[in-house]
């Protein structure tokens, strides 16, 4: 199995770069491409949505960009341990009507020893916004 660097023990430096790399490929809005990064048999709680596998989680990531429209994430790092990080984060989208939200969350993320995210569990809120007031563009 091909290596996902940086692997864990984590150091606050490569926790750091771990998190900037999700940040960035989610960013790509790129369901393969994210994907990539998890388990086979990733474990996954993303607000009230339970899912198990790379393929869930393809699948999942897929209609969600189809619905959030012009994503745009920030993550930052809040805690870690050996192989395990912690983010907060805020992304923003609007809806096919043109309703603009940002998003608020936690994750709590927990890695393999090959540096392939294992658990991924996620609570996220969501507040409606005027496009003016966007943060993240």
């Amino acid at each position: 199995m091909d290596k996902k660097y940086p692997l864990p023990p984590f150091t606050e430096e490569t926790a750091r770069l771990k998190v900037q790399a999700a940040e960035d490929a989610w960013n790509s809005k790129n369901p393969e491409k994210v994907s990539l990064a998890y388990t086979l048999d990733t474990e996954w709680r993303n607000r009230s949505v339970f899912l198990k596998g790379r393929e869930e989680v393809r699948e999942f990531l897929q209609g969600k960009w189809e619905k959030e429209l012009d994503y745009k994430l920030k993550k930052e790092l809040w805690a870690f341990t050996d192989n395990r990080i912690s983010v907060r984060f805020e992304y923003e989208w609007h809806d096919s009507l043109g309703q603009w939200y940002r998003s608020y969350g936690n994750e709590m993320w927990e890695f393999d020893e090959f540096g392939y995210m294992q658990k991924r569990y996620a609570s996220i809120n969501d507040v409606p916004i005027e496009e003016v007031d966007r943060r993240l563009k």
